[in-house]
Parts: C-alpha cells; structure tokens; sequence
C-alpha cells in the first residue's frame, strides 16, 4: 500500500492507497515544532483507529511545501513505516513539462495537482486551490504547466481584517444572507465572501483569454467546498486531487524502475 503525504502551510493530508484506489485519507494540523516521533505516532494512533496495519506500507510519497518538515516526514517513514519515501522535486519524474520560467519555485502541490487534473480531465486545464493561499495554475491541452497566479486566501484575508484594525473582530467565514450587511459582522462577511467570488471569477476570466475560453477549472482545498458551488466556472470539486497526484506521480516512477 502506498502512503501519501501533502505538507501544507495549515494542514498535512495523508492518503492510503491500494492501487489505484484511495482507502483513507485524514488531515492534521501542520506543525513545524513537532518531532519525527510526535507524526509518528500520530500517523499510527490514526491507522490504529481505521483498522489498517503499518506493516501493510510497501511505499510513501511526500509532497511539501514546508521545507522545514520534509527530512521530518521522511524520518517518519523510514522509523515507522520501514520505507524510503519518494519526494516531489528535482529528479522525480512527473510527466510535466514546466514552463515557468525558474520551475524550482512553483511549489510541489501545484505541481501536484496539476499532473492529477490533467490526467482525469485533459487539457487545457486551470487548477484552482482553495488553501492558505488561494492558487490558480494553467496546463496546457499538450499538458505542459504553464504557470498561473497566487493570491491570499479567504482565511489570511478575514484574519489580516482582525490583526490590522483596532475594532474589528475575528469572524465566521461562511455566505452572509444579504450583501448589504446591518452589523459589523454581516458586512465583514459580506465583503470577503463575495469579495472572494469576484477575486475567485475575474481571475478565471483572464486566465481563459489566454488559455482558451473552453478551459475547464478545476477545484480543490480546504475552502472549495464551500465555494464551488457558488461558481458556475467551476466545473468539477476534487477535495483530494493532491493525494492522486502523488499516486500517479508514484506509479510513472515506480514503472520507471521496473
């Protein structure tokens, strides 16, 4: 069985996999203070609960975007799991071609997602990640990473409302019944929930006059769900579109192997 790990800047996804198939996934909070036996036991207290056993793990795949947490993770796998894991970078074969002018920047999740959307949908593809930062990647219908835009996500914009003002206070982010709001929280929540769909939209917008007006986008994120559905631009809402990536980008280099 395959063991996945997305490092993210507020959570680490861990997916199972037999095969091709996704058994289990789980998220924890990313903790760059933590130690190699602190994740340790946590990812086994975790497959302990779901009735699956660690000595089932023949292989593990990180991608990271905490540099800081990668040698944690891959500590982890060869105390725990008894396992070399691959990690996504400079000499792990992924079947895309980069196009970004420096490719060591675009970090290894966008990548990630990228090669997974274009292997379920095609081509030309924009990939839209609903997570810290809010990141919109364009791949190209012959599947080359093109490159895209950043922008800060709904999260880091409502707590920067609460941190940068003396009177405003911290908020539920969820879709205000009017956009006209009657109190200070209703016309927070108004302002970034459908401040957050015009950023979300126009960007799609422009990035479609240069891919091409039949582009799909696809979503992903710990706020897409909430979102997607709100957008008649989004086509599909893949939660753990990272987690295949590393899937596939482990099954086109373990081929390469053999």
């Amino acid at each position: 069985m395959l063991l996945a790990f997305d490092v993210g800047n507020t959570t680490i996804a861990i997916g199972l996999f037999r095969g091709r198939k996704l058994v289990k996934s789980w998220k924890i909070k990313t903790d760059s203070g933590k130690t190699s036996d602190e994740y340790g036991v946590t990812f086994l207290n975790l497959m302990q609960v779901s009735g699956l056993a660690a000595s089932k793990i023949t292989a593990a795949i990180i991608s990271s975007v905490v540099p800081p947490l990668t040698p944690v993770i891959e500590e982890v796998c060869r105390t725990y799991f008894a396992t070399t894991a691959s990690v996504v970078g400079p000499g792990l074969k992924t079947g895309m071609p980069i196009l970004y002018e420096t490719p060591l920047d675009v970090g290894a999740d966008r990548i990630t997602a990228a090669v997974a959307a274009f292997e379920k949908y095609g081509g030309p593809v924009i990939i839209l990640d609903f997570g810290t930062a809010t990141t919109f990647d364009a791949v190209s219908a012959k599947g080359e990473y093109l490159g895209g835009a950043i922008a800060p996500g709904i999260q880091i914009s409502a707590e920067a409302l609460y941190l940068k003002t003396a009177k405003l206070p911290r908020i539920e982010l969820r879709k205000p019944k009017r956009a006209i709001g009657r109190t200070t929280v209703s016309s927070m929540q108004s302002g970034l929930y459908f401040g957050y769909i015009g950023l979300v939209t126009k960007t799609i917008e422009e990035i479609r006059k240069e891919l091409g007006p039949k582009a799909r986008v696809v979503a992903t994120g710990g706020y897409g769900g909430q979102v997607a559905s709100e957008l008649a631009e989004i086509d599909a809402y893949e939660p753990d579109l990272v987690l295949e990536g590393l899937r596939i980008i482990h099954d086109r280099n373990r081929d390469v192997r053999d």
